[in-house]
C-alpha cells in the first residue's frame, strides 16, 4: 500500500462519543424520554398548525403515521397538541408582554415551543418547571434558529414565577433555581 492509500481501519470515521449528545449538543433519540419524543411531535404538528393553518384532526392522522410516533407518550401528545391549538389565543396573550417584537414576528418553531411551555406550566402541574423550560429550550435548539433557544429561554423563564409561583418561589428559597436570565431575546 503506498502512502497516500488509507488503510480500511483509517477509512472509518470516527466513533462518536457515548454521552447521549449529538456534536450540536442536543440529545440522540435513544436517549430521549417518551414525553420528549410527545414534545417533538407536538412541535412539528404545531408548526404545521401555525404554518400551514391545517386543522387539528388532518395534523393528528399525519403525524400518528410518522416514523417512531409509536415511541412517544401519546397522551401527552393529545394534551399539548389539541390543548395549544384550542387556548393559542390565551397562550399568546401570556407570551405577547414579554415580547420585544410582534408575534408575527416570532419563528413558527419558538412560538411553538413557548405554546408548549406555557400550556404544560398551566396544565401539566406533575412536569417540574425546570423540566418544562428544558424541555423548551431543547426543543428550540434542535429544530428552531441559530439563537432561537436564547429566546424561548427569557419568555418561558419570565412566566414561571407567575404561571408556577410556589414551585419557583421553592426552588429560590432552596437555591437550586438558575439566575434569572440576561435580556437574550
Amino acid at each position: 500500500m503506498s502512502e497516500n492509500t488509507p488503510t480500511p481501519s483509517s477509512a472509518r470515521p470516527p466513533k462518536q462519543s457515548r454521552t447521549g449528545l449529538k456534536s450540536t449538543g442536543t440529545r440522540k433519540a435513544a436517549s430521549k424520554s417518551n414525553r420528549s419524543r410527545a414534545r417533538e411531535f407536538a412541535l412539528q404538528a404545531l408548526y404545521q398548525h401555525l404554518v400551514g393553518g391545517n386543522s387539528p384532526e388532518a395534523i393528528d392522522a399525519f403525524t400518528r403515521d410518522l416514523a417512531g410516533f409509536h415511541k412517544a407518550d401519546s397522551v401527552h401528545y393529545d394534551a399539548l397538541l389539541h390543548g395549544c391549538i384550542t387556548t393559542g389565543a390565551d397562550l399568546d396573550a401570556l407570551i405577547t408582554p414579554l415580547l420585544d417584537r410582534k408575534m408575527a414576528e416570532i419563528s413558527p418553531i419558538e412560538r411553538a415551543a413557548m405554546w408548549i411551555g406555557v400550556y404544560e406550566f398551566q396544565h401539566c402541574l406533575d412536569v417540574p418547571w425546570r423540566v418544562v423550560l428544558n424541555e423548551c429550550i431543547e426543543l428550540a435548539k434542535e429544530f428552531g434558529g441559530t439563537d432561537g433557544h436564547k429566546y424561548v429561554n427569557a419568555v418561558l423563564n419570565g412566566l414561571a414565577p407567575k404561571l408556577r409561583a410556589v414551585e419557583v418561589a421553592a426552588d429560590k428559597a432552596s437555591g437550586t433555581a438558575p439566575p434569572a436570565p440576561a435580556q437574550e431575546a
